[in-house]
């Protein structure tokens, strides 16, 4: 699959980081919101990097997006084995930008926190906790939540340098003037 513009890609050594990140972030979501191995593969998802993507799942800004496609089961023709299956698109570009700008973060407990948020927003998207087609102030609110959960779910982690990790996304667990404060 060819790009429409030349874009930087995680190297091989830092897709091994990357997907270490992914299994970890997994094993902490899934210890949170205390899912078993069955719960767990019920919202069906998969996590790419930028090779992997389609053209329009490149974004600039976000370290990640999910995208939302319809599955059916094989072989199914009712409308009753349609299913949310899930794309965490990681925007490798996005990330190398950061970590090029502050070297006190390493990709390793980045890309954890980033899968990690992103998971989340799963979890509550398949548990009908947040409705995936919200208004723009509700999608503002999720991430809100959404950002001091990842920190809840990483806070107690004695992972090195997670904490200035942590620290990068402080704002987002901060009420903005003007607006209510999110139970």
């Amino acid at each position: 699959m060819k790009k429409k513009f030349p874009i930087p890609t995680f190297k091989n050594d830092e897709l091994t980081i990357v997907n270490n990140a992914v299994a970890m972030a997994e094993e902490v979501v899934s210890n949170y919101y205390k899912m078993s191995a069955s719960q767990w593969l019920h919202p069906k998802y998969d996590v790419k990097t930028l090779v992997d993507l389609a053209d329009d799942e490149i974004v600039n800004g976000p370290f990640a997006q999910i995208i939302r496609y319809e599955g059916k089961v094989k072989g199914g023709v009712l409308g009753s084995s349609a299913y949310d299956f899930y794309k965490i698109c990681i925007q490798d570009h996005s990330i190398l930008d950061v970590l090029g700008k502050r070297p006190e973060i390493g990709l390793s407990p980045f890309a954890l926190y980033v899968v990690t948020h992103e998971l989340v927003h799963i979890v509550r998207f398949s548990r009908f906790q947040q409705n995936f087609n919200a208004s723009e102030v509700e999608k503002l609110d999720e991430e809100r939540r959404v950002h001091r959960i990842t920190h809840d779910i990483l806070d107690s982690l004695k992972t090195a340098g997670l904490g200035a990790v942590l620290d990068f996304y402080a704002t987002w667990r901060l009420p903005f003037d003007g607006l209510k404060t999110i139970p």
